[in-house]
Protein backbone atom coordinates (compact mmCIF):
# COMPACT_ATOMS: atom_id res chain seq x y z
CA UNK A 1 0.00 0.00 0.00
CA UNK A 2 1.30 3.33 -1.39
CA UNK A 3 1.28 5.73 1.59
CA UNK A 4 0.26 9.41 0.65
CA UNK A 5 1.01 13.09 2.45
CA UNK A 6 -1.94 13.82 4.17
CA UNK A 7 -3.91 16.51 2.78
CA UNK A 8 -4.47 20.06 4.79
CA UNK A 9 -6.94 22.67 3.33
CA UNK A 10 -6.14 26.14 4.91
CA UNK A 11 -9.15 28.25 4.33
CA UNK A 12 -9.62 31.78 5.01
CA UNK A 13 -12.18 35.13 4.70
CA UNK A 14 -10.53 38.34 4.57
CA UNK A 15 -11.23 41.91 3.49
CA UNK A 16 -7.52 43.68 3.25
CA UNK A 17 -5.48 40.36 3.19
CA UNK A 18 -4.34 40.11 6.83
CA UNK A 19 -6.07 37.17 7.38
CA UNK A 20 -4.50 35.49 3.80
CA UNK A 21 -1.20 36.46 5.22
CA UNK A 22 -1.24 34.23 8.13
CA UNK A 23 -2.71 31.34 6.43
CA UNK A 24 0.02 31.14 3.73
CA UNK A 25 2.25 31.13 7.46
CA UNK A 26 0.40 28.41 8.19
CA UNK A 27 0.08 26.24 5.33
CA UNK A 28 3.90 26.99 4.67
CA UNK A 29 4.40 25.66 7.90
CA UNK A 30 2.49 22.34 7.47
CA UNK A 31 4.24 22.19 3.71
CA UNK A 32 7.38 22.13 5.23
CA UNK A 33 6.23 19.41 7.82
CA UNK A 34 5.25 17.35 5.30
CA UNK A 35 1.95 17.78 4.16
CA UNK A 36 0.36 18.54 1.14
CA UNK A 37 -1.71 22.09 1.83
CA UNK A 38 -3.34 23.95 -0.30
CA UNK A 39 -4.41 27.93 0.84
CA UNK A 40 -7.26 29.52 -0.64
CA UNK A 41 -9.60 32.30 -0.11
CA UNK A 42 -12.79 30.33 1.54
CA UNK A 43 -15.11 31.89 -1.24
CA UNK A 44 -13.48 30.78 -4.20
CA UNK A 45 -13.21 26.61 -2.29
CA UNK A 46 -15.40 24.90 -5.03
CA UNK A 47 -14.66 21.60 -4.52
CA UNK A 48 -15.56 18.84 -2.03
CA UNK A 49 -14.09 19.04 1.15
CA UNK A 50 -13.91 14.82 0.95
CA UNK A 51 -10.50 15.61 -0.33
CA UNK A 52 -8.75 16.89 2.57
CA UNK A 53 -7.97 14.86 5.65
CA UNK A 54 -7.56 18.00 7.63
CA UNK A 55 -9.21 21.66 7.52
CA UNK A 56 -7.58 25.19 9.29
CA UNK A 57 -10.48 28.42 8.70
CA UNK A 58 -9.39 31.57 9.51
CA UNK A 59 -11.67 34.77 9.00
CA UNK A 60 -11.18 38.24 9.57
CA UNK A 61 -12.99 40.04 12.59
CA UNK A 62 -14.92 43.26 11.60
CA UNK A 63 -16.92 44.65 14.27
CA UNK A 64 -17.54 41.19 16.66
CA UNK A 65 -17.96 39.44 13.29
CA UNK A 66 -16.03 36.87 11.05
CA UNK A 67 -15.90 37.59 7.42
CA UNK A 68 -18.65 36.18 5.88
CA UNK A 69 -16.68 33.95 3.66
CA UNK A 70 -15.34 31.90 6.27
CA UNK A 71 -19.00 32.21 8.00
CA UNK A 72 -20.30 30.73 4.60
CA UNK A 73 -17.09 28.37 4.32
CA UNK A 74 -17.96 27.01 7.60
CA UNK A 75 -21.36 25.97 6.85
CA UNK A 76 -20.48 24.18 3.78
CA UNK A 77 -17.86 22.47 6.02
CA UNK A 78 -20.86 21.41 8.83
CA UNK A 79 -22.65 19.27 6.13
CA UNK A 80 -19.92 17.44 4.32
CA UNK A 81 -19.71 14.10 4.91
CA UNK A 82 -16.98 12.66 6.78
CA UNK A 83 -14.93 13.84 9.65
CA UNK A 84 -11.88 15.43 9.78
CA UNK A 85 -10.00 17.91 12.54
CA UNK A 86 -10.39 21.51 12.29
CA UNK A 87 -8.51 24.49 13.46
CA UNK A 88 -9.97 27.67 13.56
CA UNK A 89 -8.18 31.16 13.86
CA UNK A 90 -9.68 35.10 14.32
CA UNK A 91 -7.83 38.03 13.05
CA UNK A 92 -8.07 41.48 14.03
CA UNK A 93 -7.47 42.50 17.50
CA UNK A 94 -5.84 45.94 16.13
CA UNK A 95 -3.73 46.04 19.31
CA UNK A 96 -1.14 43.90 21.98
CA UNK A 97 -4.25 41.81 23.46
CA UNK A 98 -3.67 38.98 20.97
CA UNK A 99 -0.21 38.32 21.74
CA UNK A 100 -0.57 39.09 25.46
CA UNK A 101 -3.32 36.19 26.93
CA UNK A 102 -5.64 34.05 25.15
CA UNK A 103 -8.48 35.94 23.55
CA UNK A 104 -11.89 33.22 23.76
CA UNK A 105 -13.60 33.44 19.82
CA UNK A 106 -16.34 35.98 19.88
CA UNK A 107 -19.65 34.35 20.03
CA UNK A 108 -20.32 32.94 16.76
CA UNK A 109 -17.08 31.81 16.25
CA UNK A 110 -17.94 29.83 19.06
CA UNK A 111 -20.83 28.22 17.76
CA UNK A 112 -19.04 27.38 14.68
CA UNK A 113 -16.34 25.99 16.51
CA UNK A 114 -18.86 23.83 18.41
CA UNK A 115 -20.73 22.60 14.91
CA UNK A 116 -17.69 21.97 13.36
CA UNK A 117 -15.96 20.25 16.16
CA UNK A 118 -12.80 22.26 16.25
CA UNK A 119 -10.07 20.96 18.08
CA UNK A 120 -8.68 24.45 18.83
CA UNK A 121 -9.66 28.54 18.10
CA UNK A 122 -6.92 31.22 18.32
CA UNK A 123 -7.30 35.22 18.18
CA UNK A 124 -3.89 36.72 16.16
CA UNK A 125 -3.68 40.57 16.20
CA UNK A 126 -4.70 41.48 12.80
CA UNK A 127 -3.25 44.65 10.64
CA UNK A 128 -4.94 47.72 9.40
CA UNK A 129 -2.75 50.41 7.53
CA UNK A 130 -3.25 53.02 4.74
CA UNK A 131 -4.90 50.42 1.73
CA UNK A 132 -6.80 49.12 4.39
CA UNK A 133 -10.49 49.41 2.32
CA UNK A 134 -13.87 50.89 3.64
CA UNK A 135 -14.24 54.04 5.46
CA UNK A 136 -14.52 53.19 8.83
CA UNK A 137 -11.23 51.58 8.32
CA UNK A 138 -9.74 54.12 6.90
CA UNK A 139 -10.69 56.70 10.14
CA UNK A 140 -9.42 54.15 12.46
CA UNK A 141 -5.99 54.52 10.69
CA UNK A 142 -6.16 58.47 10.38
CA UNK A 143 -6.85 58.25 14.10
CA UNK A 144 -3.38 56.87 14.51
CA UNK A 145 -5.02 53.24 16.08
CA UNK A 146 -3.88 51.13 12.95
CA UNK A 147 -1.12 49.08 12.50
CA UNK A 148 0.34 46.14 11.94
CA UNK A 149 0.16 43.60 15.35
CA UNK A 150 0.24 40.30 13.73
CA UNK A 151 2.36 38.16 15.85
CA UNK A 152 4.70 35.60 13.24
CA UNK A 153 6.39 34.08 15.93
CA UNK A 154 2.99 32.83 17.51
CA UNK A 155 1.67 32.04 14.24
CA UNK A 156 4.30 29.67 13.02
CA UNK A 157 4.11 27.83 16.70
CA UNK A 158 0.25 27.34 16.24
CA UNK A 159 1.32 25.64 13.17
CA UNK A 160 3.45 23.67 13.93
CA UNK A 161 1.26 22.25 16.60
CA UNK A 162 -1.31 21.76 14.34
CA UNK A 163 1.41 19.23 12.26
CA UNK A 164 2.26 17.78 15.87
CA UNK A 165 -1.32 17.24 16.27
CA UNK A 166 -1.52 15.60 13.07
CA UNK A 167 1.37 13.43 12.94
CA UNK A 168 -0.21 11.83 15.71
CA UNK A 169 -3.54 11.08 14.47
CA UNK A 170 -1.74 9.85 11.66
CA UNK A 171 0.42 7.63 13.81
CA UNK A 172 -2.98 6.11 15.92
CA UNK A 173 -4.65 5.48 12.55
CA UNK A 174 -1.21 3.63 11.02
CA UNK A 175 -1.19 1.47 14.18
CA UNK A 176 -4.68 0.52 14.42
Amino acid sequence: MTRREPRVLVAYGTKNGSTGEIAVRVAGVLTEAGYATTVRPAGEVAESLSAYDAVVLGGALYAGRWHRDARRFARRARRAPGTRPVWLFSSGPLDGSASDRDIPPVPGVRRIADRLDAREHVAFGGRLDESARGRLARMIVRSGKGGDFRDFTAITAWAERIAHDLATVRARREEA
